[in-house]
């Protein structure tokens, strides 16, 4: 008998498998793995996929990285129980990439979290975290009080980042943060994992960067934002409130072609294409995302989908 997880778990592995041979959803336990819990590019929700969020599993260790609206929900689904989540790496401060930080750290408590959560992110998470609990002082306050829970304002441990280097080092994973141009925004930071199974780079949201490149030579995955240009203008006639947004999207992300660049460029063994701008627009196909790409890179390329798994080596 098949439930509906299992057959939550056979559609996902169907649907990465058509997105690239050697990918499929993975039901083993990996040792290091990449779960792509929200693919779509921009701050809108909507009834496709997930808003931006990824997540990076070492030996058990959950990082998330970006906190779009249902990335708890998506943590939950991918079967990563809340508390389990030790640290979180926000890439920028537009609102599809925090919007939910404070509350996946909440969620995480109402939960059952007792243990610290580090978070790390460019220069205002500090401060980002400490007006989510004034915010949320009554609520917190009445719990701790009426439902003995423990105080989770010590709990949340955050740090601003303001160059580039390594910001973390466990036993098992380094992290370095890389700084790259989102215009108008500039404190916007990519982030390296070197796990004892291979290196994965995320681009984070990011102009044409060529200097990304060397900041992922030779990794073992790179995990890329992408823009389709032929379908810009459709998406901004739907955005009705947006009179620049076409500047903004051509200036501040990656062309498709502009991927194979830089991917290959750094020489990297797997491309991932995420972060889609746009990300709900059904008429642009996988095809459409990689033609471009091939142009300049001949590698293994995988169009990420929600809660695809990668496991590495890859």
């Amino acid at each position: 008998m098949i439930d509906r997880r299992n057959a939550l778990k056979l559609a996902l592995g169907s649907a990465a498998a058509l997105a690239a041979p050697h990918v499929r959803a993975q039901t083993d336990k990996a040792r290091t793995r990449i779960v792509f819990l929200g693919t779509k590019g921009g701050p809108r929700v909507g009834n496709g996929a997930s808003n931006p969020a990824n997540l990076v599993v070492v030996n058990d260790t959950p990082f998330v990285i970006d906190c779009g609206m249902g990335v708890s929900r998506q943590l939950v689904r991918a079967g990563v129980p809340i508390p389990q989540v030790k640290y979180i790496f926000i890439s920028h401060h537009h609102s599809d990439h925090n919007l939910e930080y404070g509350n996946l750290f909440y969620n995480a408590w109402a939960a059952g979290l007792s243990t610290p959560i580090h978070s790390f992110g460019p220069k205002g998470i500090e401060a980002m975290t400490k007006e989510y609990w004034e915010l949320n002082r009554f609520d917190v306050e009445t719990r701790i009080e009426d439902e003995g829970r423990p105080d989770p304002r010590k709990l949340l441990i955050a740090k601003d980042i303001s160059d580039d280097g390594v910001v973390l080092k466990t036993s098992d994973v380094t992290v370095t943060a890389f700084r790259t141009p989102h215009p108008p925004i500039t404190d916007n930071f990519a982030y390296k994992f070197e796990t004892p199974d291979g290196t994965i780079v995320f681009s984070s949201d990011t102009a044409y960067n060529p200097k990304l490149a060397e900041f992922a030579k030779g990794v073992d995955v790179l995990v890329h934002e992408c823009l389709y240009v032929p379908a810009v203008d459709r998406l901004v006639a739907t955005t009705k409130n947006g009179a620049t947004l076409k500047k903004h999207l051509l200036d501040s992300h990656t062309s498709t072609e502009d991927v194979g660049r830089i991917a290959a460029a750094a020489g990297v063994k797997t491309l991932v294409l995420s972060h889609f701008v746009p990300g709900d627009d059904r008429q642009v196909t996988d095809d459409d995302w990689t033609r471009d790409v091939k142009k300049n890179y001949s590698g293994r390329i995988v169009v990420a989908k929600d809660l695809m798994e990668l496991k590495l080596p890859v």
